[in-house]
């Protein structure tokens, strides 16, 4: 019997990639200095929001850290995040519909690993790809590709990045659906591009695509 294949990324799709950052500078304001570390975990986050450069900033004020180790406690730390809404309740929806569920999502193995871990959701998924354990980033086809089997006939690829995200599942006949930014994305949704490069369809929630699916 024929059936579906339903693969998401993650950051800003599933979670909210500002969630993890506040939590990794939430971690390292605590390891730096313990003794004022929510005064400087909301100057670390203001320094962000105005786009500066936190690591280098935080060098110069503590000279004992190297950026190096900065950035390794930021990228490998086990963060406190959750889901966005509704994500859940697609899970369910397609678990109830016996479809298969994917994930492709850039970046390092560690860092994207323990995000599923923390959000409780790493062993829902049929196939995970991440770029770093899979040597290539989206919009790679091979990326994509390695979900098409024998006995799927329809596949989804729900994202949130204009730039990268739509362009090979467009390509490859498959129907994108973005995510559209709420006020939390980390990167801008830029809809002003080549029709290859957008979704065929947009969501304000994730719930949404019960009608879609």
């Amino acid at each position: 019997m024929k059936t579906k294949y339903i693969i998401f990324d993650l950051d800003d799709t599933l979670m909210y990639e500002v969630d993890y950052l506040k939590s990794a500078y939430k971690e390292l304001a605590e390891i730096i200095d313990p003794k004022n570390k929510d005064e400087l975990f909301e100057k670390m986050f203001e320094l962000y929001k105005n786009g500066k450069n936190v690591f280098d900033i935080l060098v110069e004020r503590f000279p004992s850290f190297s950026k190096g180790q900065l950035l390794e406690i930021y990228r490998n730390h086990f963060p406190n995040i959750s889901l966005n809404d509704g994500a859940k309740e697609i899970f369910d929806f397609c678990r109830e519909k016996k479809y298969k569920i994917g994930l492709i999502t850039d970046g390092r193995s560690v860092t994207q690993r323990n995000k599923l871990k923390a959000l409780g959701i790493e062993n829902i998924f049929d196939k995970i790809i991440v770029s770093e354990e899979f040597g290539s980033t989206k919009p790679d086809e091979r990326n994509f590709k390695t979900f098409i089997e024998e006995g799927i006939d329809t596949y989804f690829y729900i994202a949130d990045n204009p730039k990268k995200d739509f362009i090979t599942p467009n390509n490859l006949g498959w129907t994108s659906v973005c995510l559209l930014n709420q006020g939390k994305n980390i990167h801008s949704q830029y809809f002003e591009s080549e029709d290859v490069f957008l979704p065929e369809l947009k969501i304000n929630k994730l719930s949404e695509l019960k009608k879609i699916l």
